[in-house]
Order: structure tokens, then sequence, then C-alpha cells
């Protein structure tokens, strides 16, 4: 078994000699250095010791400056620091810079074997503290699959089993399902976990926009690019890309992107050299590429240079058994991150949800817990409800005074479904205005006054209405 290694630092001989051979006979690896200059060159040569004991008055470079260059060239590095009496000044100077302890001299045995033993104590527990957030935060970065239903735990056998090959994946299914959750489960499963994970959104930015995101650029490559910038691509090397939505991605990135899948080289934009990079790639969208493909907006090429594993994942309304099981999750992730007082859903509220078909699913779900949570309201938390499928029709629910005429019910129930589609695709946009527009084909503008009609500000007031 190894011993413990101990560094003393003293210029009286006499003290490292007595600290040597104490040290020694209680089984302690002691290795002694006459002078501050001489212990810094030794730790920032490679020597790690367990615990440092260093004396403040030393000539040359003096104890504190020594605990300092220390601390700085291994900051975990537990210093117990030796004094005189009457210097209790330097001594709160050294507790301030981060020695671990300290013993005024002279000093007896058993005081320096307990302030070895508390210093390497207290370093054992904050190396076990510091393992433990390392794998939370692990944890945190590359969440599970919550499931119970059968599809969804036959994808993730499939994910955990594709996980550590290099091969593309194709995720598919509706906006809000949980494909990203699915990419990073598959990353979190992999040999390049501890590697960066990169999203791109190609719906999300204009083409000449992604092209720089995806490849990055040289400095003057266009108007604007004032420095190099390096793309995704290569900010994912050795890890994962994820090209989300890439069913959006032009006809000439296409072709860019097969080349890359390809040869496994690109260039930044105005750049003269190639370069290569080790991205595993993940891909998802919420089209079918199939009618994509036969429509000629898809390249077939790229399609079926993708589509090697591909993962489709069912809507929330087709896996209802995994509604309780996403709410509570997403009840105590957000109780806890508003540091709120709600610890459960009402039993109304718990049984609406299960009958809502969810056409945002997972991430309408978690906006509706979301705000409940922060807005614990039952009325304005049923009102995101109120539309019902029955017998495939929509079934209005109404706020307020009834309709008297079919015109009125006609009028009332065209203006619910189409609130209730701005919401939804407000949702599945992250509340990006601008890119709801855009998807909903009505002009920016005409989104603001619909919102200003309906009296929606925000998220948080989206469930707010005078129908």
């Amino acid at each position: 078994m190894s011993r413990t290694p101990v560094l003393v630092v003293d210029d009286d001989d006499s003290i490292r000699s007595y600290l040597n051979h104490l040290l020694s006979s209680r089984g302690y690896d002691v290795e002694c250095l006459g002078s501050g200059t001489q212990a810094i060159a030794r730790v920032a040569g490679g020597y790690v010791p367990s615990v440092a004991i260093v004396d403040i008055m030393m000539p040359g470079i003096d104890g504190l400056e020594v605990l300092a260059r220390l601390k700085g060239i291994t900051p975990t590095l537990p210093v117990i620091i030796l004094s005189a009496v009457g210097q209790a000044k330097t001594v709160v100077e050294a507790m301030k810079i981060g020695a671990s302890d300290y013993l005024v001299k002279p000093f007896e045995e058993h005081e320096l074997e307990l302030a070895i033993a508390n210093a390497l104590e207290k370093q054992k527990l904050k190396d076990e503290v510091r393992i433990l957030k390392k794998k939370l935060d692990h944890m945190s970065d590359h969440p599970d699959v919550l499931s119970t239903n059968a599809k969804m735990l036959r994808l993730k056998e499939i994910a955990k089993q594709v996980a550590d090959t290099d091969v593309p994946v194709l995720i598919m299914g509706e906006s809000g399902v949980g494909k990203e959750v699915m990419a990073r489960f598959i990353h979190g499963n992999s040999s390049r976990r501890d590697k960066p994970f990169v999203k791109v959104n190609c719906a999300a930015l204009p083409h000449e926009l992604l092209e720089s995101e995806l490849f990055g650029h040289e400095r003057g490559a266009f108007t604007g690019a004032h420095a190099e910038k390096p793309g995704k691509f290569e900010l994912a090397d050795k890890g994962v890309l994820l090209l989300d939505e890439i069913g959006e991605m032009s006809p000439h990135l296409q072709a860019k992107l097969l080349h890359v899948l390809q040869d496994g080289e690109f260039s930044r934009l105005g750049a003269k050299h190639s370069m290569r990079v080790d991205a595993r790639i993940l891909a998802s969208t919420n089209r079918r590429l199939e009618e994509a493909v036969a429509k000629g907006e898809f390249r077939a090429d790229l399609y079926f240079r993708l589509n090697v594993i591909r993962l489709t994942i069912p809507p929330l309304r087709e896996r209802r058994e995994d509604i309780p099981l996403l709410w509570n999750y997403f009840l105590r992730r957000y109780t806890e991150k508003y540091k709120t007082s709600v610890e459960n859903l009402p039993g109304e509220l718990l049984e609406s949800f299960l009958k809502y078909d969810w056409p945002g699913n997972v991430r309408q779900l978690e906006n509706a817990i979301k705000r409940y949570v922060i807005l614990p309201d039952l009325d304005l938390a049923m009102a995101e409800l109120r539309s019902q499928r029955v017998d495939g029709l929509t079934e209005v629910v109404a706020v307020g005074p009834s309709p008297t005429s079919l015109k009125e019910v006609s009028g009332h129930a065209a203006e619910q479904a189409e609130r209730e589609l701005v919401l939804r695709v407000l949702d599945e946009t992250n509340w990006n205005r601008k890119e709801a527009a855009r998807r909903l084909d009505i002009c920016y503008k005409a989104l603001l006054n619909k919102l200003k009609k309906w009296q929606i500000g925000g998220r948080r007031s989206s469930t707010t209405v005078n129908a």
C-alpha cells in the first residue's frame, strides 16, 4: 500500500529533521525542503503531496507567498501553517488565502497528527462532493427518457444498442414529443458522453446564417465577418452534433452536408483549406421525409445517408400512461426551480390532463405544469385545456356567456380553434413570435394584434382569455 505523501517546508534544519523523523514513523512519505522557492518549483514540476506543512517565517519567499503560489498551482492542496507566538494577524491572513489549519510553535505531536488527519479528511470529503456533483451534472446533461409505454421502452433499448456506434440516427416525431431528449439519451449512453453535445436548429436561421453556423467562417468571408468563427461541426469534434428540424434545410446546404457525411471534410466560409472533424451525427424532424423526398424537397441520397437507424417517437396521446410519470417529474423540477409551495396538482386538473389530446405533446404538458407551478390558479389551468377531442371532433367549452345564434356559435368555435393553434405554435417555437408568425403564414403585426385582442402578453398569461 502506498504511503501518504507529505511535503514539509521550513528553513530550520532541526525542525525539518524532527518532522521528517516523526511523520515517517507514523507511516507518511515525507519530503523536506528548506525554502519556499524549492517548494514552489517542486510542486510546479509535478510533485503532488496529499498535504503540505509550511512555516510562515522564512527568508526570501515567506510562508504566505508560498501558500498563495502552491494554491495557484494545486488549488485543492491542504496546507497547514506553522507559526510562532504573536503572529495572530499573519495566521488570519493565511486562513483567508486558503490554509486548512495552523499550529503555533512549539506544538505537541498529537496536535500535528490531528491537524494532518483533519486536513486529509476534509479534502476527502471535498473530493467526494466534487465527484458527486460531477455525476449529478452529468445526469442533468443527459436526461433519461421517462416512459412506461411499450413502444417507448423498445425505442430506449434500440437507442442504447446503437449509442456506442458512429452511425447516423434519424429521430422522427411530432413537435414536442421529446426528440432532443432522445438524442441526449443516445449521447449520454455513448463513449462520447463526456464530449460536447451541440445542437443546431435548422429551421431557426436563414440559409446564409445557417451555413456559417454549421461550418464557421474566416475573417472577411462576408460583410460583417470581422473575426474568424468556428462552426458547430468544429465545436462538436469528438462529440455529437444534433441537426434539429433537418427537414427545413435548404437544397444547397443539403448537398454540402451530404459531402461532409461522405468525406468527413468541410471548409469554413472563405477558407482556402478543408478540415476534418470526428462528430457523431444525429438528426431530428417533425416532417415526413419520405414525402419530402417524393416531392423533390429533400435529397434522396441525404435521406438514405441519415436514415441508417430511425427512431419514430409516438405522440403523447398514444402513450397516456406516461402522463402521470411526466407530470411528477416536471412538478418536482419546477417547484424546486421556482421555490413555490405547490406540492401536488389538483385531482380535477390531473383528470383533465389524462383526457386531453396534447397536440403540443410533452412540451405542452411541461409548459402547462410550469404555468400552474408559477401561478397555481385552477380556473386558468382548466381554461388551457378547454378544447377536448370527442369522437374525432372538437368540443368547445365556452368561457363566459354562451353564444345564442348559429352564426355566433360558428364564429366562437372558429376563434377558439384559431387561438388554440396560435398558442400551440407559440409553445412549439418557445414563444419566438417572429418564428411563430412565419409558421402560421401571417405577418408579425397580425400575430401581435391577435395576442393583444386575446389579452395574451407572454407565456405566463397564455391561459387568460375573454371568450
